[in-house]
């Protein structure tokens, strides 16, 4: 069963976008009242995940059972750790905001401190309230999602220092805190299509784990590869999102400057990073598919399948990134809706239809490699459809 923990919260991620273009317009007061709501709108949105934690987090968790597939002891421990992550939310959800700032201030290296410190504490932890040591009480899972809940706390204070005192441009008083409706319909026009493709990502691994866990004798694998593999792609995918939110600043900036030579300066780095970054990973993956499979403690049959799956899917890396570095492109440009088509072709259309179909063909563990082929494909599909948009939306978008 793979699990989800929310990576971008929806008050932060169009803050970047919406603070940058606001910055180069020179509109101070607008990009104050921006990062003032953000912080409001976080609080908001800690109270939703508070009421998940209380009323949804069974029925989640309890649907991904598959039919009843998955020990009750395993349900157990991951009602426990999500009421725990989601009842405590306010480190992810501040932290995203106060990363976003400084991101679209151009101090991403402070936000990288802070985020860095956070996982540390989180690392450092684990074992404490995991295994009990230090005559500390034995948590198990419940122990892990407290030093998950502590590193976040964690990050979310730093990155509120380092905003107030390295973020001289705004004023962070709490009088920015403000309802303003104009500002907050700025940031949703911006933000909505990448809350909605956020959510896609959840919906994408949902659903798979559903397809994957009915598939005859092997279901119970399948699963457990892709949950593996897909932490491993988060390692590569993860540099694409790095460069991502570097860029996507950098070109709002400019684009509020009406400066054409510097937006497209930053579009061309920003995918020739990106690309030398996947293609990196893809040989990397590629190359150390067996030892990276002998990581885990899997069954030969698993093991063989994990194999396959990694060395297959790692072949829509390079296209996955550049699909993602065209969404930063997007957004910023104001393309909120070329953005939302892209996660829509990436992570539903181009995947979940076909996978469903294969599973209902395939039989036999010997057999299961031809159901990762989608993840890549689809991947090379979205491109050509990232590609077309951008001909056709983004580039009148630079005319000026």
């Amino acid at each position: 069963m793979q699990q989800n923990q929310p990576q971008n919260p929806m008050a932060a991620e169009p803050v970047p976008r919406l603070l940058a273009r606001l910055l180069g317009l020179g509109d101070k007061d607008r990009a104050n009242a921006a990062v003032g709501n953000a912080q409001l709108l976080a609080l908001v949105i800690s109270v939703g995940f508070m009421l998940f934690s209380a009323v949804g987090v069974v029925p989640y968790v309890n649907s991904q059972s598959a039919g009843g597939s998955i020990s009750s002891e395993v349900l157990r421990e991951a009602s426990d750790y999500l009421h725990i992550c989601c009842g405590i939310p306010f480190g992810i959800v501040f932290f995203s905001v106060y990363e976003k700032t400084l991101q679209a201030t151009g101090r991403s290296l402070w936000s990288t401190v802070a985020q860095i410190s956070g996982a540390l504490v989180n690392i450092v932890l684990d074992p404490f309230l995991i295994y009990g040591w230090c005559s500390l009480p034995q948590l198990g899972v419940r122990g892990a999602a407290v030093a998950t809940v502590a590193g976040q706390l964690v990050s979310m204070a730093m990155g509120l220092a380092f905003h107030r005192k390295l973020n001289v441009e705004l004023d962070s008083s709490l009088r920015h805190w403000k309802p303003r409706w104009d500002v907050i319909r700025s940031i949703y026009a911006i933000g909505l299509p990448v809350i909605i493709s956020q959510a896609l990502l959840t919906v994408m691994t949902y659903s798979l784990n559903l397809i994957l866990a009915v598939m005859p004798d092997v279901g119970q694998n399948a699963v457990t590869v892709y949950g593996l593999y897909y932490k491993i792609q988060q390692l590569i995918i993860f540099a694409a999102f790095g460069v991502r939110d570097a860029i996507t600043p950098v070109v709002a900036f400019n684009y509020g400057l009406r400066s054409r030579a510097r937006v497209r300066q930053g579009i061309r780095w920003g995918l020739g990073y990106t690309a030398g970054l996947m293609l990196l990973g893809c040989a990397g993956v590629e190359l150390f598919a067996q030892p990276l499979a002998g990581l885990f403690s899997l069954s030969a049959t698993t093991h063989a399948m994990c194999v396959d799956c990694m060395r297959i899917v790692s072949l829509g890396f390079l296209f996955a990134g550049l699909c993602i570095a065209f969404q930063g492109v997007f957004q910023a440009l104001e393309c909120g809706v070329e953005s939302l088509v892209i996660s829509l072709c990436r992570q539903v259309l181009f995947v979940l239809p076909p996978v469903w179909a294969l599973t209902r063909l395939v039989t036999g563990p010997e057999n299961v490699a031809l159901v990762w082929w989608p993840l890549a494909l689809g991947e090379a599909a979205t491109l050509v459809v990232a590609l077309v948009l951008y001909g056709k939306r983004a580039r009148k978008r630079m005319e000026f």
